[in-house]
């Protein structure tokens, strides 16, 4: 490894051998500026240690913004879902680049991000109001990898991201537990007899027995159902991407199986004779896409459109307002509070982990100890 400091103008610069290009010919680098020699020559030594070492970056302008959207976002089309890469483009389009887009990529400090963060924290919506932790949390996680991916492609010469201090896991969890709202058993009742004359009255009906996401729920085919045995395959999602809906694998990237009471098979029963009789009324014109709750046409339903529906009913319910996703919420929560152990609930709604689902309705278990003190206290009375 050869280099060396030299006088150069007013100043001093160094000059110094770096890693053959693909052609394998021997490549200098020389860099300038500096004010005394000793900075020069601490720089050279800084240069030749990154190059033996393997962390040789060659110096860019390229900024932030750029890097992102003219080089990651279009390499990373192929290695992700098309959801995730369009959650991607909206924070990077959104929340990134109109903040810190300009900052050169090499010259990126974990100080931006944290201001960044805070920025976001403190008003980072559209309508100046502060943008949720999970939301800054997604932020930074689409940063971290962005960035992570910069590294590998000899890009940045340290992971920045991960010497930024965003938001706590443990303040995500407490926003989404603040922002959850369930239903109670008598409220759910109350739903389900306001749709029961719906023409998706079935599909009302699953996700309040199954816990399934909209996009499973839209995404459900007919093969995926098994009514003889009562149960159903979760196997992939309908998804909106720049709201063009698209086919996706579950959010947990499994497949996983939920079994069904009698109640809801006939309900489904019911729905498939009603489904046939669409079909043959509209005839050549009905496009069959094998799907178990679609539009009259048999196109599937947009997954906004089951939002908007959703909150149609509660409101004609009378009910107090809950997102289509507290629904999920309040399935989990019932079981919770009915005693049916944490393990199954995490396998009913696709958790990664029984000990997260134990952390999301943690709000249930304090009447859980209750009856669980109670049961023990009645245990031990009972064999004195």
């Amino acid at each position: 490894m050869k280099g060396h400091v030299r006088k150069r103008g007013k100043g001093w610069a160094f000059v110094v051998d770096v890693p053959a290009g693909p052609e394998g010919k021997r490549r200098q680098r020389w860099r300038s500026g500096f004010t005394t020699r000793r900075e020069a020559e601490r720089a050279l030594a800084e240069t030749i240690g990154q190059v033996h070492r393997g962390e040789y970056v060659e110096r860019s302008r390229l900024t932030l913004g750029a890097f992102l959207s003219d080089e990651w976002l279009p390499a990373i089309r192929a290695s992700v879902r098309p959801s995730t890469r369009s959650s991607y483009s909206m924070i990077v389009r959104t929340h990134i680049a109109q903040r810190i887009g300009g900052v050169p990529l090499q010259a990126l400090q974990p100080s931006h991000l944290n201001a960044m963060y805070a920025e976001l924290l403190a008003g980072g919506r559209r309508d100046g109001k502060p943008l949720s932790t999970r939301s800054v949390r997604l932020v930074h996680a689409t940063i971290r990898k962005a960035l992570g991916d910069a590294l590998r492609w000899g890009r940045v010469a340290r992971k920045v991201a991960t010497l930024a201090d965003a938001p706590s896991a443990g303040s995500e969890q407490a926003a989404r537990r603040a922002a959850m709202r369930t239903w109670s058993v008598a409220e759910l009742r109350a739903f389900l007899a306001t749709v029961a004359h719906d023409r998706l009255a079935a599909a009302w009906h699953l996700a309040a027995t199954t816990g399934m996401r909209r996009g499973e729920l839209a995404g459900l085919q007919w093969r995926d159902v098994d009514l003889e045995a009562g149960r159903i395959a979760v196997r992939r999602a309908i998804v909106s991407v720049d709201y063009a809906i698209t086919a996706s694998e579950t959010k947990s990237g499994r497949v996983r199986v939920v079994e069904l009471d009698l109640g809801t098979v006939a309900v489904l029963r019911a729905h498939r004779r009603a489904q046939a009789e669409e079909r043959l009324a509209l005839g050549p014109a009905y496009q069959d896409r094998g799907v178990v709750f679609c539009r009259e046409d048999g196109e599937p339903v947009h997954p906004e459109q089951w939002t908007r529906m959703f909150r149609s009913h509660a409101k004609a319910a009378g009910l107090p307002a809950i997102r289509l996703r507290d629904l999920r919420h309040t399935h989990a929560s019932i079981l919770m509070a009915g005693g049916v152990h944490p393990k199954v609930v995490q396998e009913r709604l696709g958790h990664h982990s029984s000990a997260f689902t134990m952390d999301t309705y943690a709000h249930v278990m304090p009447a859980m100890q209750a009856e669980a003190a109670a049961a023990f206290a009645a245990l031990v009375d009972g064999a004195q």
